[in-house]
């Protein structure tokens, strides 16, 4: 019942191999997976409403009826994962909290390239290739 943001941060770390080290954030998500209000990891100073991993309880945010969040973990890479309430069960003795009760997927060695929808199609909102700029008419001289 007292289990922070930060306690499940670790888990998540620890659980994929990371070392901890780097910036992370949870977003309250909706069933959409919507990245909403942000449970930072380290106070940046840029924005007074964001809640500190370390001072907000899980408990306070999830429930029965919201019980998925966003994790992004190294704002460089951007490894970013889904995380969904399970279930909630009275204290066990013996057993730590959060724990993960299923993880779906292989952590590739490095995090993979986002795509876009442009990179995808590589065309832009006009419906021109980006790689074909002769259909364009261009003068590339014009100066």
């Amino acid at each position: 019942k007292t289990d922070t943001f930060e306690d499940l941060h670790n888990v998540l770390t620890q659980s994929f191999g990371f070392d901890g080290s780097e910036m992370a954030s949870f977003y309250v998500s909706n069933d959409e997976w919507h990245q909403g209000q942000e449970i930072a990891l380290f106070d940046m100073g840029q924005n007074e409403d964001i809640r500190m991993m370390n001072e907000t309880i899980i408990e306070d945010l999830l429930d029965e009826d919201n019980t998925k969040l966003i994790y992004i973990y190294d704002f460089l890479n951007m490894w970013t994962f889904l995380v969904e309430l399970g279930e909630i069960v009275e204290e066990a003795q013996g057993t730590d909290y959060p724990n993960l009760l299923f993880v779906c997927g292989q952590v590739p060695s490095e995090a993979p390239e986002k795509q876009f929808e442009a990179d995808q199609s590589n065309e832009d909102l006009d419906g021109y290739r980006f790689d074909d700029y002769d259909e364009l008419n261009f003068d590339e001289h014009w100066n």
